[in-house]
């Protein structure tokens, strides 16, 4: 009896800690896994369809084009859909004027993003006075 009550109480723990580790465990973003094409944002001197601008996620990374170079770095998705990138990195090739006045411009926007939606096939960043400020539509794999 003694033995059987001390197998038992081993597999309750065993289960509960099986149960700790499930409840403990990080929940991936909603983008993770996702690609996308910027179709929009706030400035309307530069067109997005002129230049090549992508995300990717996948496993709180970011990677993509950003009109001349290629950037990555984490990003957080939190409750409420907050988003938030963390530092990014970039290759360092230059290109046309226009081309690196874009990508900075999209490096910034991305850098101010807080929230996020994603309807319709489509992703949209809004800044912290939640204003839409980077539009994509999904992008095929």
């Amino acid at each position: 009896m003694i033995r059987t009550s001390k197998t038992l109480a081993a597999v309750l723990l065993i289960v509960a800690l099986i149960i700790v580790m499930v409840e403990c465990s990080p929940v991936g973003s909603p983008l993770d896994g996702t690609q996308w094409k910027l179709i929009g944002w706030t400035l309307s001197s530069l067109s997005p369809f002129d230049f090549k601008i992508t995300a990717k996620f996948a496993d709180g990374q970011m990677s993509g084009t950003s009109g001349v170079n290629t950037y990555g770095g984490p990003y957080k998705t939190g409750p409420g859909n907050a988003f938030s990138v963390g530092t990014l990195a970039s290759t360092e090739m230059a290109g046309p004027e226009r081309a690196m006045r874009a990508e900075g411009a999209y490096m910034t926007l991305l850098a101010q993003a807080k929230s996020y939606k994603i309807a319709d096939g489509k992703l949209t960043l809004y800044d912290k006075g939640a204003n839409e400020s980077l539009i994509f539509e999904a992008a095929s794999k």
